[in-house]
């Protein structure tokens, strides 16, 4: 049907059991608020008028639709959202026997546009699927499985690794050249010793963060002589890109992003059994390499040189198997070095604890009351750069010095 008295023209046309509202409207148009009841024994609904006020500097058409079960709105933008609990002036129908009617987008002020009716989705969410962009997809969809089911090769051939997805190879080396430009000592130290070989005759077996900072490390021990295996002491922190490229440069490496707790030992011990190959020092993060030649292989772990343990959970592992008298090499507690708890501590963790909080949360931090357990060095970066961010930070300690500081540092 079509009402002809209102100046703005609004055309309602029904098609099957949709109603169709379009409009078209000068900018300053009054907004009309419609309520619809859709009777299956008639071919046109029925229409109360409720109320018509003048619209906003945007003008436009907002229209409610009350389908007996909820009222929905058809803004003047376009949007349409589920008033179940709104407090406006549309009361519902109290006839409690009505058809449920589906309801349709309303058209844009001032254009010509065919409108259909709008249909939840309810379906599976894929590529195909409107909730999913083309960009959503990455490259590691297409090789779906466990990695260490497949058997694949590098560019030289060589098939002595396990990593996730070797497309993203040629990615991973673009970031390890920009982590190049961080780390300036290390680029430096190759440039001054490479010649020399300084580490020939090294076998390293490494379990630390496959990420890009880690791998222009490995690749300087290489560089300077050694011979690397590496694999992940985090099982979500790798960076599958960054694997690819190692695998691509010759680095037997054995880690990707979303590892199980078997796949997690499985890396372990394929890069302690190597064809042919036996490590003589242990670059370790967290224990867990250590912890387990101490456990499976006793003998590999006696004929290694040294350990190197860069976290504080790796060094307490470390106490505990000395402790039990299965440490029979000696360690040095990496974590215990200043520039490590400094630029670790206290300068990384500016960065990283606000990096964090933004991709878990999703939440601006300025205003927000943070609570900060402990003022050491974490504690300090921390306190720092939520308050940089504009948050209301209290520290809590029970250490008394370290609590005057926190006082003189005008953090309650």
């Amino acid at each position: 049907m079509e009402s002809s008295s209102n100046p703005s023209s609004v055309r309602y046309n029904v098609v099957g059991s949709s109603a169709v509202a379009s409009t078209s409207s000068s900018s300053f148009s009054p907004k009309k608020v419609v309520s619809y009841q859709l009777d299956a024994t008639k071919s046109t609904p029925n229409m109360t008028v409720i109320r018509e006020e003048r619209g906003g500097s945007y003008g436009g058409q907002t229209v409610i639709l009350d389908t007996g079960h909820a009222t929905r709105e058809i803004g003047r933008n376009n949007s349409m959202f589920d008033r179940n609990n709104s407090t406006s002036s549309v009361v519902r129908n109290p006839k409690a026997h009505r058809s449920p009617m589906k309801v349709a987008r309303a058209a844009r002020p001032s254009t010509t546009s065919i409108v259909r009716p709008m249909q939840p989705y309810d379906g599976p969410i894929n590529e195909e699927s409107p909730a999913v962009s083309q960009s959503d997809t990455s490259d590691d969809e297409e090789c779906e499985g466990c990695p260490r089911e497949r058997v694949v090769s590098n560019s030289s051939g060589s098939k002595d690794f396990c990593v996730r997805n070797m497309k993203l190879a040629a990615f991973g080396r673009r970031e390890i050249e920009l982590a190049e430009h961080e780390l300036p000592g290390l680029m430096a130290l190759r440039r001054k010793v490479k010649a020399e070989k300084p580490l020939r005759g090294a076998r390293v077996v490494a379990c630390v963060h496959l990420v890009a900072q880690y791998a222009v490390l490995i690749e300087t021990l290489i560089d300077l002589g050694a011979e690397i295996r590496a694999c992940a002491c985090n099982v979500m922190s790798t960076q599958n890109e960054i694997a690819s490229a190692l695998a691509e440069a010759g680095v037997p490496v054995f880690a990707w992003r979303g590892q199980t707790e078997v796949d997690f030992w499985w890396c372990i011990d394929k890069v302690v059994c190597g064809d042919g190959w036996q490590p003589n020092m242990i670059l370790d993060d967290g224990g867990d390499l250590t912890h387990w030649l101490a456990k499976k292989y006793p003998s590999i772990l006696k004929e290694c040189r040294g350990i190197v343990e860069e976290s504080v959970t790796g060094a307490h592992r470390l106490h505990q198997i000395a402790k039990a008298g299965r440490l029979p090499i000696p360690a040095i507690n990496l974590n215990e070095c200043v520039t490590k708890s400094k630029f670790d501590n206290l300068y990384t963790t500016r960065e990283s604890v606000i990096e964090s909080l933004k991709r878990t949360t999703d939440m601006m931090i300025g205003g927000k009351q943070a609570l900060v357990c402990g003022y050491g060095d974490v504690g300090k970066s921390c306190c720092k750069s939520l308050q940089t961010m504009g948050a209301h930070v209290t520290v809590s300690e029970v250490d008394p010095i370290c609590a005057l500081q926190a006082w003189y540092d005008q953090v309650v």
